[in-house]
């Protein structure tokens, strides 16, 4: 256990010095102040950090974890403050019985950082970059409204949510992919295998070459003898983009066209409005003011064109405006998002309206995540049969037109 030198006053003012064998700093100030010390200077003993340090686990970087082992640990955490632990003893419990060591390393860091004095909000920060704004600000949000356990709980089911979508997705573009693959290959043997002798038996009857065919490889061969220039103007447009869109202005157009985009902007837009509902209602229903819930709500996204809005929603409710019209005004939040809450502001009831409203909203999200995965294989499909359909036709009409003029002949 580390051990710190102090210096304090007695109630006498008097100078006393010692040491002390404790945890962290904050545990010296509380022993000092129990005895009726008032603490001047603790410090903690050079061999003592030494040793520390000596016993630290290396590390090459920063903490990060797989998506996988994020959910685990925040659904762990989780079942252990629902169990009755408080924060400290549940990520001592983590630090002692977790198999991983990237999740013994954060859960050690979180701890002393806790035990410092830390909010839990700022530790995750210092602990690993996994732990993004949003998980970072929707802890802060739990911490201040007491319900900790559940905005993890929520956490964790968002994260899982997400993984899923990520991984029908992918399932989703196997098949296709593969279509790709084959379209690929099929165009690379009709320009360098059939289109030559196509060409050549064309050219010996004095035929020309079908307008789809010629069409197709003018295409070939523009690729081929520019393509150099083509992965240029690619990359400096990449580099570009992403240079507009880190600029606030840039970024405040990003943000709002993803929320437009079509299949996944509907996605993005009900995730929100889900986790603004639950966040919200959890605040307000463990007596977090009105004012101040939306102030720590309008931090629970890094989008920052739906951090403007909540802003505008902020700077009106500070006026007295109720909640439901200043959603009104906003014009961006829906209908029957400010209609559950005016219907709340009548009963007293906000809280469990917005509650009622992040479940109607979770149900929703997974009805437009299962729309979107079963729409993705249709489209791709659509797309591969409209570029198969043009290369065989191309094929079929040459050779086509070829045996009619050797029939001509």
């Amino acid at each position: 256990m580390p051990a710190f030198t102090y210096t304090a006053l007695t109630t006498t003012g008097q100078t006393v010095s010692g040491s002390l064998s404790v945890g962290s700093r904050a545990e010296a100030f509380r022993h000092l102040e129990s005895q009726s010390l008032t603490p001047v200077k603790v410090a903690e003993d050079a061999k003592a950090a030494a040793e520390k340090a000596k016993n630290a686990p290396a590390s090459s970087g920063p903490v990060r974890l797989k998506r996988g082992q994020l959910i685990h640990f925040t659904e762990e955490l989780a079942d252990l403050l629902d169990g009755g632990l408080q924060i400290e003893q549940a990520l001592r419990v983590m630090q002692e019985r977790q198999e991983a060591e990237v999740l013994r390393r954060v859960a050690a860091t979180l701890r002393n950082e806790v035990r410092e004095g830390s909010t839990m909000a700022k530790a995750l920060k210092k602990a690993s970059p996994s732990f993004d704004d949003l998980y970072c600000n929707l802890v802060a949000a739990g911490e201040v409204s007491g319900s900790l356990a559940n905005i993890l709980r929520r956490l964790s089911t968002n994260l899982t949510v997400m993984a899923e979508l990520q991984s029908k997705v992918t399932s989703a573009m196997i098949y296709p992919a593969f279509l790709i693959g084959a379209c690929v290959v099929l165009m690379v043997v009709f320009m360098t295998v059939m289109v030559p002798q196509i060409t050549d038996l064309m050219a010996k009857n004095g035929q020309q070459l079908p307008a789809a065919t010629q069409m197709l490889i003018n295409f070939n061969k523009f690729m081929g003898e520019w393509w150099w220039v083509i992965l240029i103007a690619l990359t400096a447009a990449g580099l570009a983009f992403r240079g507009y869109i880190a600029s606030p202005a840039g970024r405040m157009w990003w943000d709002d066209t993803k929320l437009k985009l079509p299949l996944f902007g509907p996605i993005m837009s009900m995730r929100f409005f889900a986790q603004f509902s639950q966040s919200l209602g959890n605040l307000i229903n463990n007596g977090v003011p009105l004012l101040n819930s939306i102030r720590l709500v309008s931090k629970i996204s890094a989008n920052v064109f739906l951090q403007s809005l909540l802003a505008k929603v902020t700077a009106q409710i500070s006026e007295g405006a109720p909640l439901s019209s200043s959603l009104r005004k906003v014009g961006a939040f829906p209908m029957l998002l400010s209609d559950m809450i005016a219907v709340g502001e009548q009963t007293g009831q906000i809280g469990k309206s917005l509650e009622k409203c992040a479940v109607r909203y979770d149900k929703e999200l997974d009805t437009r995540i299962k729309r979107m995965t079963s729409m993705i294989t249709p489209i791709i499909l659509v797309i591969m049969a409209v570029m198969v359909c043009i290369v065989a036709y191309s094929i079929i009409e040459a050779i086509g037109q070829s045996i009619s003029g050797i029939r001509g002949r």
